[in-house]
């Protein structure tokens, strides 16, 4: 097997794990309050408005970002979002490396949300 046929195996089966829905396909998806919610901003983003039941876990915030997601079931989906989408891609990416099953990403984010 070629190296690109490697490089892009690994990038599609991360893509298969992952799924940007719209504002509405979110809310709906979100509806059951037991799914695992987390908001990627920083807090004083988070702290000025965000999704019900969210968590914040700031990506930028790498050491915190790991040792916190570390300790949420991988097995389970995630659904992820940001202010405008770029961070939870960002963020998707990683989880998806780490070993979460299947990731749900808010376009356009907290923007498109509100």
């Amino acid at each position: 097997m070629s190296f690109l046929n490697v490089f892009f195996r690994g990038t599609k089966e991360r893509m298969d794990k992952i799924e940007v829905l719209d504002a509405k396909t979110y809310a709906k998806a979100i509806s059951d309050t037991k799914v695992q919610l987390v908001d990627v901003r920083s807090l004083a983003e988070y702290n000025s408005g965000h999704i019900k039941n969210a968590v914040n876990i700031d990506f930028f915030d790498s050491v915190n970002f790991e040792r916190s997601f570390s300790k949420i079931n991988k097995e389970k989906p995630i659904y992820l979002y940001c202010r405008s989408g770029s961070r939870s891609r960002r963020a998707s990416h990683k989880l998806a490396r780490m070993g979460f099953v299947k990731i749900y990403d808010l376009k356009g984010g907290y923007m498109r949300w509100k």
